[in-house]
């Protein structure tokens, strides 16, 4: 690697942690990082996957205090992302980026309308479910239909996971979880879930450059920290507001790429 590369993948994984931390779609600047020094598609996200890992993880343990009163609710989530995240893993091995990235844009723009009218869409769901669990109970806890689709996105996140934060942040918002803060905090944790599956499964295939992984994991994890702290400052509207705008953001480009 030359200087200028080691600064561009250390640029783009304190990048991508950090928007991890905060509202979701880091991909979007270290998985073009990996490209952009020469890395083929596979190789770069896979280790795109290895080194945003403990950036996860970091992010998560910045929000402990917010995930305390979720025990319960933690456990079928975690399996699920363990689940998805190993089948999505296995099938990026297996196929490869290319039939999935015409699929992209598209999933991004529906789970950023969806993430938008979050707040509709939970009225109008309350209004047919059961009543809410009561003060200090977690919302959804044992929910099937939660779990199949945590399950969904996790397959996504395991096979490539550009915007996965958004879809589960999309996806936690409609199913009754109202504080920003509470979303974004479990949604650090389910990730940090499927990326230490997805890690295992790269590494065993050796499908990871250590060398550009390395970079990438130092910045990433103290990005991932540094935007943690910085979103549990951010009031819940305009955290909403920055999640929305980073779906538009990567709707746009994928979907410039995918015509280019």
């Amino acid at each position: 690697m030359t200087p200028w590369d080691v600064l561009l993948i250390g640029a783009g994984g304190f990048a991508a942690g950090a928007v991890n931390s905060m509202a979701g779609g880091g991909t979007f600047f270290s998985f073009p990082a990996l490209l952009a020094v020469g890395l083929p598609p596979v190789v770069a996200n896979a280790s795109n996957s290895v080194a945003l890992w403990p950036g996860s993880l970091s992010g998560a343990w910045a929000y402990r205090q917010e995930l305390a009163r979720y025990q319960r609710y933690l456990l079928p989530m975690g399996i699920a992302s363990f689940v998805g995240g190993t089948a999505g893993g296995l099938l990026l091995l297996v196929a490869g980026d290319a039939r999935f990235a015409a699929l992209i844009p598209w999933l991004l723009a529906f789970a950023t309308a969806l993430f938008a009218f979050s707040p509709q869409l939970s009225a109008a769901l309350r209004r047919v479910r059961p009543a809410a669990a009561p003060a200090g109970v977690e919302h959804g806890a044992g929910s099937p239909a939660g779990w199949g689709v945590q399950l969904l996105v996790s397959v996504y996140g395991g096979f490539f996971g550009a915007g996965m934060g958004i879809l589960m942040m999309a996806s936690l918002a409609i199913g009754g979880h109202e504080d920003v803060q509470h979303i974004n905090a479990l949604k650090n944790l389910l990730s940090a879930v499927i990326y230490s599956v997805t890690v295992m499964t790269f590494v065993v295939a050796g499908a990871v450059s250590w060398p550009h992984t390395l970079v990438m994991l130092v910045t990433a994890s103290l990005g991932g920290y540094w935007g943690a702290r910085m979103a549990r400052r951010i009031q819940g509207p305009w955290l909403r507001r920055m999640v929305i705008a980073v779906g538009v953001v990567l709707t746009v480009y994928y979907f410039f790429k995918a015509l280019a």
